[in-house]
């Protein structure tokens, strides 16, 4: 394995009230450097994963640097030896990750950081609630031991979750973790505003504390779900044994591969009598174009990208 492809995922939320000018700029710095992958650009900040050469992807953080709004923006990178993601796209959003509430701004409130190697001894203290703000697909994965998996389907149903099981008074210390950062930076937001004492937040996310923190030191079990083609990543950072069902984009195991409701591109175990049949169709005919882009050895996209 040559490695020789750098997947950065990155974010930071700053004020960027001229985001929809930035759209086209930071578009052509990508697609000058064959950077792949997306970025999703917002009054509140920037988010995404790309992919590219050490230089394309060096060329990029240049060019944040060249604003002093990005210059510090937060990335972890990974390794792989072939493209992760097939396009370059840059979007604009009303929020670099959707929680749906008016007013929560980490630009103004945020929680307290807390290092990769200071985690452990956080997540140890009995008093402090674990919450793992990711979707139950990720979760399923992996996930660090003892936190709380709220059974979430998208980021959206978070602050509901919180107001249903959780109460200020009673719940003094609150720690969150997602994959990147982002989320738990927003979510931790969210529930200062809502009355929360402490909350504090891993920095880097879950990649972060991979990076970091000895597997033999590591409170982490499983794999870490990931945004990409990759689909998961191992303590090492190294890829996993998992793939993606496309229709339902739910994480499959080998045993799943060998299961007899598993389709390739077309159902798994998890989804295959529960879709719909103009979701069934639209799937077997994704699957037809990936196999004729195979067979032409073009370039296949195998589907939409999840974001945080």
């Amino acid at each position: 394995m040559s490695n020789n492809i750098v997947v950065a995922a990155l974010y930071k939320f700053v004020t960027l009230a001229d985001y929809p000018e930035l759209r086209e700029p930071l578009l052509q710095v990508m697609l000058a450097n064959e950077i792949k992958g997306t970025l999703l650009l917002a009054e509140e900040g920037i988010n995404g994963t790309v992919s590219g050469s050490r230089a394309g992807i060096d060329a990029l953080f240049a060019w944040f640097r060249a604003d002093p709004r990005l210059a510090d923006v937060d990335h972890k990178e990974s390794y792989c030896d072939e493209q992760p993601f097939y396009r370059a796209k840059v979007k604009l959003k009303k929020e670099i990750v959707t929680l749906g509430v008016p007013g929560v701004n980490p630009n103004l409130q945020v929680g307290t950081y807390v290092e990769p190697q200071d985690w452990n001894a956080l997540i140890d203290d009995p008093e402090v609630l674990l919450i793992d703000t990711r979707n139950d697909y990720e979760v399923a994965i992996g996930t660090f031991s003892g936190a709380i998996d709220p059974k979430t389907t998208s980021f959206r149903e978070f602050p509901e979750y919180i107001k249903n099981h959780f109460d200020p008074s009673r719940h003094k210390k609150v720690a969150m973790f997602c994959t990147g950062g982002i989320r738990c930076e927003k979510a931790s937001s969210y529930m200062l505003g809502q009355g929360f004492a402490e909350v504090f937040h891993l920095k880097g996310g879950i990649l972060k504390y991979l990076e970091e923190v000895p597997e033999d030191q590591t409170r982490w079990q499983g794999d870490c779900f990931v945004f990409d083609n990759r689909v998961t990543v191992r303590h090492d950072l190294s890829e996993g044994d998992f793939d993606q069902c496309h229709a339902c984009r739910t994480p499959i195991s080998a045993a799943d591969r060998l299961s007899e409701h598993f389709a390739p591109g077309i159902s798994c175990p998890h989804c295959w009598n529960n879709l719909n049949e103009k979701t069934r169709a639209s799937a077997r005919e994704r699957q037809k174009q990936i196999e004729l882009a195979k067979a032409r050895n073009q370039p296949h996209p195998l589907g939409r990208r999840y974001d945080e």
